[in-house]
């Protein structure tokens, strides 16, 4: 073989590498199913919220006191500090209402970790709110959990 030849072999398929992001056939498909147990674990959060199961919907959250929690620039360090913010605000069935996520979308970025971006749309005794949020989960043994929630309420029209 030519050394041109050899370059443009080696080139092809570099670009090809770049092309599918360097994975092979096996781990796009590993990715998929990290992503359907992500979108199943978080529909798993919306059927307990909607059944006004709090403890349930915690579950989503890694039980670790580094688990963090961002909203309305106010952070929350530690699973029990993140349940107690939503006991207060959410004190029964009727104030926690009903919620839906939609516009989701979930990176893989390793084996072990996963970012989610999504909306929120949240109504109950309390009034109607909305808004967007950004997860970083990891796979940890009980499942995938979340780790850091960034989650922003819409202003009101």
């Amino acid at each position: 073989m030519r050394p041109c030849s050899v370059f443009l072999s080696i080139a092809m398929l570099a670009a090809a590498f770049a092309v599918t992001g360097c994975r092979t056939p096996q781990a796009r498909k590993n990715a998929v199913s990290k992503e359907a147990a992500i979108r199943e674990m978080l529909a798993q959060q919306v059927r307990d919220w909607n059944a006004g199961n709090l403890a349930g919907f915690m579950e989503g959250y890694a039980r670790s006191n580094t688990t963090r929690f961002a909203s309305g620039g106010n952070v929350m360090l530690g699973w029990q500090a993140v349940f107690d913010r939503y006991r207060k605000r959410y004190a029964d069935p009727a104030a926690m209402g009903t919620t839906t996520f939609s516009d989701l979308d979930i990176k893989v970025l390793s084996p072990d970790a996963a970012m989610a971006f999504g909306r929120w749309h949240q109504k109950g005794a309390n009034g109607e709110g909305s808004g967007a949020f950004t997860l970083i989960l990891r796979k940890l043994p009980e499942g995938w959990r979340i780790i850091h929630d960034h989650t922003s309420v819409a202003e009101t029209k």
